[in-house]
């Protein structure tokens, strides 16, 4: 029985709303991206010393910045790529933060989520960004092409355009293999394969998607976070399609609130982190089943999932966790923020014990 905890390490407030915070790779650095009061974005950049965060660095930005990522770029260059409340993507060089390696207008209004893959040894194939809006498009960028996305995936005409809260890559196992995964405001979950541009599956899970993550993104499909509005998280395992019953999945209800993101462990694919909108943290694992397969009554092969066992739960803030990340080289090392304008530090213990 292991005896993992959540510790809070350290706290930073700061003067302005925060939305997301992204470790520097291969760094005691990490970046927080949020929004004025005035309406104006801001990044600040902070450098971790004997466990105190202190501010380097400081950016404004003419727009609110909702969402960032590294995972689209080398551990050289090491560029952010971020979406703001003006659906605008934009790809820095955090020491010439004034002028944008790479700009697009993604979207017409806010980027709700961005994800990357290609970058930073994680996936093959191109270095790709993909964005996701309220106007119901998914768009997918090579920062190599000016100007327009090398994919799009949108409703079709006549049909409703759905909010998308949130995109993670996945199935990146070789250079011409890739999924993307996309969750909706209605509940509607998308994964699509960009190898053939077509829905490869889709289900709704009842209420909105707040998170998407796969447990690892440079490996054949293995394990889908799915985090919800109403308290709820899914697993589902990609192993094995039934033609008619889909994927497998386990369910579990936590934080009793809306859970804002479910984050993998970089060092243990069966475990992850959920935040919660009162301000909780929850550690998971996730137990297989002793076979992932049986033959249904019609014949064909269905899944059969796991459990999810809670390991910790602690609640760290009043306001609601906005982002969590691990830092990928420092086991148990972690950030989150919240909307009492709140950095946090974490460790989490025993890690290695799961």
């Amino acid at each position: 029985m292991t005896n993992s905890r959540i510790l809070v390490l350290n706290e930073k407030s700061v003067n302005f709303t925060l939305f997301c915070v992204r470790w520097i790779p291969s760094s005691a650095r990490l970046v927080v991206l949020g929004s004025h009061p005035r309406g104006t974005g801001v990044w600040q950049i902070y450098n971790l010393c004997k466990g105190v965060p202190e501010l380097i660095a400081e950016v404004e930005k003419p727009f609110a910045l909702k969402c960032g990522t590294f995972a689209a770029s080398s551990f050289e260059n090491r560029l952010m790529a971020t979406g703001d409340f003006n659906g605008n993507l934009n790809l820095w060089d955090l020491e010439k933060p004034n002028t944008a390696v790479y700009s697009a207008i993604a979207h017409s209004s806010i980027i709700n989520d961005i994800d990357g893959i290609g970058g930073v040894n994680i996936g093959k194939g191109a270095p790709e960004l993909a964005t996701c809006s309220r106007d119901g498009c998914v768009k997918v960028w090579d920062a190599r092409q000016k100007d327009r996305p090398v994919a799009i995936l949108e409703p079709e005409e006549g049909q409703t355009r759905h909010d998308c809260w949130t995109v993670a890559f996945g199935g990146a196992y070789n250079a011409s293999e890739r999924l993307l995964a996309a969750g909706f405001d209605n509940g509607d979950l998308k994964i699509f394969d960009l190898k053939t541009m077509k829905i490869q599956w889709e289900t709704n899970v009842g209420n909105g998607i707040c998170s998407v993550e796969f447990d690892r993104k440079d490996i054949e499909p293995n394990k889908l976070n799915v985090c919800t509005l109403d308290s709820r998280i899914f697993v589902f395992d990609l192993t094995t399609k039934h033609p008619t019953k889909g994927y497998a999945f386990a369910r579990q209800k936590a934080h009793k609130s809306t859970v804002w993101s479910g984050n993998h462990l970089p060092q243990n694919r069966d475990v992850f982190m959920t935040s919660g909108g009162n301000g909780s943290l929850c550690l998971w694992q996730y137990e297989y089943p002793s076979k992932r397969s049986a033959k249904a009554s019609d014949g064909a092969l269905e899944g059969i999932a796991g459990n999810l066992k809670l390991i910790h739960e602690v609640g760290v803030a009043e306001q609601p966790i906005t982002s969590f990340s691990w830092n990928a080289d420092k086991l148990g090392l972690a950030a989150s923020t919240s909307f009492d304008q709140t950095l946090r530090i974490l460790a989490v213990t025993k890690l290695n014990c799961l």
